[in-house]
């Protein structure tokens, strides 16, 4: 299959147009996780949209919709929202602790997404293609969903980044100054969730969390500065997003698993570079002290 022939099927146009949204969305959500050591909590939600993608079947059975899972992606929306505040809201005012709380979001999420895909007349292996990503249930509809979550969530993200930025660094001292602490941790769910949404055809609900933090923490291997860091893992996430879909055209293996593995590789490679660089910058305190550098959050 040619180049133009991925530009011109609608099987593989819209993936790709996603998988760019996702490559952008992703990092940028884990990005503020990683600084809030929040990096679970992308799994949390993944687990959430599965009850929300059966909710979503169930509604289309009794509405006798076609294709049986027209609702299934607002579902896991609303699902994966509902989710997030729920968590954010047991972080900040709960007694029951937050691993505590992302375990019952992991459990409980594929139990009533099995339970209830059942009750819609559906199999567990209707929640596969959810699970783990299928480029063959990509449709137009989902792709106008994930460019109105990708804005949303790239509006927010980097719109408020010095923001979001000061509330993740340190919670207490931006509290102290006055800053709007729970609204920036409820957006921040928020767009966890939405993102979730936005990756489900692809990656897939158990991959999505992986997509959101590896990156991050390959771009922490090679370069240092918050903003530095999320530009660079935003570049990774989108070559190894249509990477991993180009490699599954040729191959039949699952886009998410591909993906995710790729991004690792990034991370590895990015391990023994900065590896390497560092033993070449210890003999070398010029370009420590250049590598050192402090960068302005809004750069």
């Amino acid at each position: 299959m040619t180049p133009l022939d991925l530009l011109t099927s609608d099987v593989l146009r819209y993936p790709l147009m996603i998988a760019v949204l996702i490559g952008l969305t992703a990092p940028v959500v884990g990005t503020y996780l990683v600084q809030k050591k929040l990096s679970l909590l992308g799994d949390g939600l993944g687990h959430v949209a599965l009850t929300g993608v059966a909710v979503g079947w169930l509604v289309g059975a009794w509405m006798a919709a076609t294709p049986a899972d027209l609702l299934a992606i607002p579902g896991a929306l609303v699902a994966s929202v509902i989710g997030a505040l729920a968590i954010e809201w047991v972080r900040e005012f709960g007694h029951t602790s937050r691993d505590v709380a992302l375990a019952i979001l992991f459990y409980g999420g594929i139990a009533g997404g099995v339970v209830i895909i059942q009750l819609a007349g559906g199999t567990s292996q209707n929640l596969m293609g959810y699970l783990f990503g299928s480029l063959s249930t990509v449709t137009r509809p989902d792709v106008v969903i994930a460019v109105v979550l990708a804005v949303v969530v790239l509006g927010i993200g980097l719109g408020l980044s010095g923001l979001l930025a000061a509330v993740t660094g340190d919670e207490d001292y931006a509290r102290a100054a006055g800053l709007p602490v729970r609204t920036v941790n409820v957006l921040i769910a928020i767009m966890a969730a939405l993102t979730v949404t936005l990756s489900m055809r692809i990656v897939g609900a158990l991959m999505v969390s992986a997509l959101m933090i590896v990156p991050v923490a390959a771009a922490q291997t090679v370069v240092v500065g918050f903003a530095r860091t999320m530009r660079t893992a935003m570049a990774i996430a989108v070559v190894c997003a249509l990477g991993g879909l180009l490699i599954t055209v040729y191959v039949d293996l699952p886009p998410g698993g591909v993906i995710v593995l790729l991004t690792i590789g990034v991370y590895v490679l990015g391990l023994v570079t900065k590896a390497v660089t560092g033993r070449v910058r210890r003999k070398d305190p010029a370009a420590t002290a250049a590598a050192a550098a402090p960068e302005h959050v809004g750069a």
